[in-house]
């Protein structure tokens, strides 16, 4: 069986500007980092998700949310499994910043889609053994 936890926001914290930000040059960058998790009768992985909004070279906005997954120890998980615990925790990070970014000057803003070519499901694998 996976468990999951809840997916906790970390840092939000806006950089406020000396002057007006044209919205339309900002840009943002995802990471995601996993780290494993075991005890005597579950094994998992926590996935710490962080995003950071710039404009040119300056922050705008450093956002990171984090959770885990628990999972048995008789449980096999695949590459495909894999895939979809990371494509869920990223649906997940996207969600709380859909709603934590109302009122802010990003509020028109998205996330960059997760590319899946960028992640190296065969590095994550052996953490889940």
């Amino acid at each position: 069986m996976i468990e999951q936890t809840e997916m906790v926001v970390t840092k939000w914290q806006m950089n406020p500007s000396e002057k007006a930000v044209d919205i339309k040059n900002v840009t943002n960058h995802t990471t995601l980092e996993v780290m494993r998790k075991r005890n005597a009768i579950k094994k998992g992985i926590a996935c710490r998700l962080t995003c950071r909004f710039m404009l040119a070279d300056v922050p705008v906005l450093d956002y990171s949310a984090e959770h885990s997954y628990v999972i048995d120890l008789d449980e096999v998980i695949d590459r495909t499994e894999l895939a979809n615990m990371i494509r869920n925790s990223f649906a997940q990070f996207n969600e709380k910043f859909e709603f934590r970014k109302l009122g802010t000057l990003l509020h028109d803003e998205g996330l960059v889609p997760l590319d899946e070519n960028n992640l190296d499901l065969d590095s994550i694998l052996p953490l889940l053994v």
